[in-house]
């Protein structure tokens, strides 16, 4: 029995806690990734025998002929665990309050987002960023089903591969960059993990529920931004991504649950939304002049898809990996996992020179949920995450 001695104590501990990050301050959230991030937290690693069997975190071949060979199974815990350097992983369970973020109208900016999650956490994040770039393309599967494949492409950052199960929406596997919750005098990575797992469930930059809807945020270069404004509830880039991982179950689903919004997208950026589905359907989302145009591809790189004045501006690369990835799908039609892998490979920043590089791509299975991850263009080492 908890004596109110004992009570007392954990309530100071909590208020000295609170008033010390209100003090230091948290900054940054989606503040651009950069080659370092100052302190880093002390994460177990992966490879520590020890760790696996005290998180029960399971490490196997995969047996599937199509997979890689070394491709093995792992399984988030609540605790943090680092599978590589720049690569970790960790599950939240429970209430996380985003229900009640969409019933108080949701936001408009990234800084609204960051003081409703200074609501729930008692800290103050402010919002800034840089852009990033991103290629994918949806295949029917040779193994039946259908395939999503992603790159994140951007400087060397550190990813979190989050796994959540709320308890008002669906199972979820999604990828934040931890570099884009940035911390200023405190770093981020100093905070409880359960802490830093709840913050990264508003940043998502891809994933997949256990629906197999598959979802991925892709820059365009462009100067303007999306900022609709017709008196509907407010979502962010990130937080667009959450709701359709937490509510939808199909493109159709998630398409009108974005009807039901003014978008914003996050850090002024412009960007699209891929969206995938089982049943084998795939578009892009693109907002022009504040309207939201959906049109129907396999294939989203960096540049407007959409038919009229804005079509075809964005990166000249982007158009160059478009043209891979049409290609590979015309030449092969249904595809593998590896040969998905390879067709992600073929358009990772090593084939351009660049000083950026891919910092992850997956390969989503949308038959059997499960997330195969590749780290910084090193296909020959997958990690395996089936959403459950």
């Amino acid at each position: 029995m908890v004596t109110a001695a004992e009570k007392e104590v954990k309530k100071v501990k909590r208020d000295f806690l609170i008033c010390l990050l209100l003090i230091l301050g948290v900054a940054g959230l989606l503040s651009g990734c950069g080659e370092g991030s100052g302190k880093q937290t002390e994460t177990k690693n992966y490879s520590e025998e020890s760790h696996v069997e005290e998180e029960s975190t399971v490490r196997e071949e995969n047996g599937k002929e199509s997979r890689d060979k070394n491709a093995v199974r792992v399984t988030p815990a609540s605790e943090i665990t680092e599978l590589e350097t720049g690569l970790s992983m960790v599950r939240y369970e429970g209430e996380y309050g985003f229900d009640t973020f969409l019933e108080q109208g949701g936001a408009a900016s990234d800084g609204d987002v960051a003081t409703y999650i200074t609501s729930l956490l008692a800290q103050e994040i402010q919002m800034e960023g840089a852009p990033f770039g991103c290629s994918t393309l949806s295949v029917e599967n040779q193994d039946g089903g259908y395939l999503f494949g992603r790159n994140f492409d951007w400087n060397a950052c550190n990813g979190l591969i989050v796994s959540a199960k709320p308890e008002n929406g669906y199972v979820s596997v999604s990828t934040v960059s931890m570099d884009f919750i940035h911390a200023g005098g405190l770093d981020i990575s100093q905070l409880p993990d359960s802490v830093q797992a709840l913050v990264s469930l508003y940043a998502p930059l891809d994933g997949m529920n256990e629906k197999g809807l598959a979802v991925s945020v892709n820059m365009i270069q462009d100067s303007v931004s999306i900022n609709q404004d017709t008196g509907k509830p407010d979502l962010t880039t990130t937080t667009a991504i959450r709701l359709l991982l937490d509510k939808a179950a199909d493109v159709e689903e998630a398409l009108e649950l974005l009807r039901q919004y003014d978008f914003h997208s996050s850090m002024g950026m412009m960007v699209h939304l891929a969206l995938a589905d089982a049943d084998g359907r795939s578009v892009a989302v693109e907002y022009v002049d504040n309207e939201m145009i959906v049109i129907e591809t396999p294939v989203v790189t960096n540049f407007y898809l959409a038919d009229g004045e804005k079509q075809g501006i964005g990166t000249a690369q982007s158009h160059t990996r478009y043209e891979i990835f049409t290609r590979t799908l015309e030449e092969r039609g249904a595809m593998t996992e590896t040969e998905v892998r390879d067709a992600l490979d073929s358009v990772s920043k090593d084939n351009f020179g660049e000083f950026e590089s891919t910092e992850w791509s997956i390969v989503m299975n949308q038959e059997t949920k499960e997330l195969i991850y590749y780290h910084r263009e090193n296909y020959e080492t997958a990690y395996v995450i089936l959403v459950e």
